[in-house]
């Protein structure tokens, strides 16, 4: 069978600083070069560095829509970029995956039957340490599943884990999950140097 006329699942996740979307914009680079048709969403929560482009944390980027969490339907990609530019992209890709809502498996699974290569980011866990929303489930129906790591700013040892910071001292379990951040708020560590408090 021809994997050209085959859409497919890909999901790159890891801890905070583990250059996930690094490594989706490196794969979009690589379809941009091919001319490939791509389009790139991410969600509207995140606006840390801009609004209209994807921005890692040291400052790449790669121009990009936003999508309401809730709002994951073909139809709702279908307003925002146009019905043409949907069915002309080869590739559709989703960074900070873990805040978007659960529709967004139904939309990957419906972008996979369209032939589409559909690649998401995003976090594997909470800063608790738990399984993050639609992630687990993306992980568990995906072709290919890249799970990357970081380095502990603690022991520099293999980071797996999302410390949240406040004032310098990690955050008790019980604060707000969904707090978008970066440097400063965040530091990737191992299992040995989490703290959960």
């Amino acid at each position: 069978m021809n994997d050209k006329k085959m859409g497919r699942l890909e999901v790159i996740t890891g801890c905070m600083f583990s250059g996930k979307t690094e490594e989706l914009i490196r794969r979009l680079e690589r379809v941009r070069i091919a001319r490939g048709n791509l389009l790139l969403f991410k969600p509207t929560i995140d606006a840390r560095y801009s609004k209209q482009a994807v921005v890692t944390h040291y400052g790449r980027e790669f121009e990009s829509h936003s999508l309401a969490s809730g709002a994951e339907t073909l139809e709702r990609l279908e307003e925002i970029v146009g019905a043409e530019a949907l069915c002309n992209a080869a590739v559709v890709a989703f960074d900070e995956g873990n805040f978007f809502s659960d529709r967004l498996l139904e939309l990957c699974e419906k972008l996979v039957q369209l032939k589409k290569r559909v690649i998401v980011a995003g976090l594997d866990l909470t800063f608790s340490g738990k399984p993050f929303g639609p992630m687990p489930t993306l992980m568990a129906l995906a072709d290919q599943v890249d799970k990357l790591q970081a380095v502990c700013v603690q022991c520099g040892g293999v980071a797996t884990r999302s410390q949240r910071l406040i004032d310098g001292i990690p955050a008790p379990v019980s604060d707000p999950i969904i707090k978008v951040g970066g440097i400063g708020t965040y530091e990737a560590r191992c299992r040995a140097c989490y703290e959960r408090r």
